[in-house]
C-alpha cells in the first residue's frame, strides 16, 4: 500500500455517523496573518499591512464525523499570498473571498462564515492642530449560504469620551447663584466610551472604514487622543463638557449620522451600534445598543 493510499483510507473526518447531530460552526479561530490593504488617502492610493486575527467556520451535517480543518488554513494562506500581489480593498472583502472558497472546498457544508479583526492606526489632529496617530479596531465579516447571497459586514470600534448630563445638572442645581457661567459649562464626571458600529450589506457595496470612524468620533462628547499638551488637554475637557452625552445619546447620534451619510443604501442594510461607558464614579459600566435596518430607521 502506498502512502497516498494510506492517507486516503484514513480520512477520519469523512466517516459516516448513524446518530450524530448537525453542528452550526466548526472551524479554526485566532489565525494571525498579515494582510495588504489599499485605501484612498487624501492625495493618492495608500497600501498598508494589517495584522489580522481570522476565524473561519462551516456547518457540519449530522452524518459526518468531522470537518477538514486543514482546508481552512490552505484557503487563508492563498488569500494572504494574493493580497501581497494585489492588496484587497477592505478586510470585509477579504472575508467574502474566504467565505466563498469555504463552500467550494467543503462540499458537505451549507454555510460559510468568516470573522476578521485588525488593529488600525489613522492620522488625526488634536483641537489645536497637533498631528497624532490614533488607534482603532477594524472588523470585517462575511456569511454565505449555499445557493444564496453572500452578505458582508464592515465594522469599527472607536474609543472616545462622554461627559455625564445627569451629574452636570445635579452640580448645577447645588451651585450658588453666580457660580454658573454661561460661557463655561458646569463640571461633571467623565467616562471613557467605547463605541462599535457595524454595517451588514450586500457584497457588491463597498464602504470606507475611515468614514465610519469619523461618524462615531463625531458622536462622542469629544474624541480622545494619545498625546495631549496642556492647551489641547484643556480644549478636550472643555469641549466634552459643552457637549454632555449619555450612552443612549451616542448610539442615537451614530444612527442619525449613518442615515444622513448613506441615503442611497438599500433598506435591508443591517446596523449594529453599541456604546459602553466605563464609569468614573461607579463600579459598573453604562451600556446602550441598537440593532436595526436602515429601512426601520427611515420610517
Amino acid at each position: 500500500m502506498s502512502t497516498g493510499d494510506f492517507i486516503k483510507v484514513c480520512d477520519v473526518q469523512s466517516r459516516r455517523l448513524d446518530k450524530g447531530f448537525k453542528l452550526t460552526r466548526v472551524g479554526v479561530t485566532g489565525v494571525k496573518k498579515p494582510i495588504r490593504v489599499k485605501r484612498n488617502g487624501r492625495i493618492e492610493l495608500i497600501c498598508e499591512t494589517l495584522a489580522c486575527d481570522i476565524d473561519v467556520y462551516v456547518d457540519l451535517p449530522s452524518d459526518q464525523k468531522g470537518s477538514h480543518l486543514s482546508r481552512n488554513l490552505e484557503i487563508i494562506r492563498e488569500v494572504v499570498d494574493e493580497s501581497v500581489r494585489e492588496p484587497v480593498s477592505g478586510i470585509e472583502n477579504l472575508a467574502a473571498s474566504i467565505c466563498r472558497r469555504l463552500l467550494e472546498r467543503h462540499e458537505y457544508a451549507n454555510v460559510g462564515e468568516v470573522h476578521i479583526g485588525a488593529d488600525y492606526f489613522r492620522e488625526s489632529e488634536t483641537p489645536n492642530g497637533r498631528e497624532t496617530l490614533e488607534f482603532y479596531r477594524l472588523m470585517g465579516e462575511a456569511l454565505a449560504e449555499r445557493g444564496g447571497d453572500l452578505m458582508k459586514t464592515v465594522g469599527v470600534e472607536v474609543i472616545g469620551m462622554t461627559a455625564c448630563p445627569c451629574a452636570m445638572e445635579s452640580v448645577r442645581s447645588v451651585l450658588e447663584d453666580g457660580v454658573v457661567s454661561e460661557e463655561f459649562p458646569t463640571i461633571s464626571h467623565n467616562q471613557r466610551n467605547i463605541c462599535t458600529l457595524m454595517m451588514t450589506l450586500p457584497e457588491h457595496i463597498d464602504l470606507e472604514a475611515n468614514d465610519l470612524i469619523g461618524m462615531v468620533e463625531e458622536s462622542f462628547s469629544s474624541p480622545t487622543y494619545e498625546i495631549l499638551k496642556r492647551a489641547d488637554e484643556a480644549a478636550v475637557v472643555t469641549n466634552a463638557h459643552k457637549n454632555p452625552k449619555f450612552v443612549e445619546d451616542v448610539v442615537r447620534d451614530v444612527l442619525m449620522r449613518v442615515l444622513l451619510r448613506y441615503p442611497e443604501l438599500p433598506d435591508d442594510v443591517v446596523l449594529l451600534v453599541r456604546s459602553e461607558s466605563e464609569e468614573s464614579i461607579h463600579k459598573h459600566n453604562a451600556f446602550a445598543e441598537r440593532i436595526t435596518t436602515l429601512g426601520e430607521l427611515r420610517i
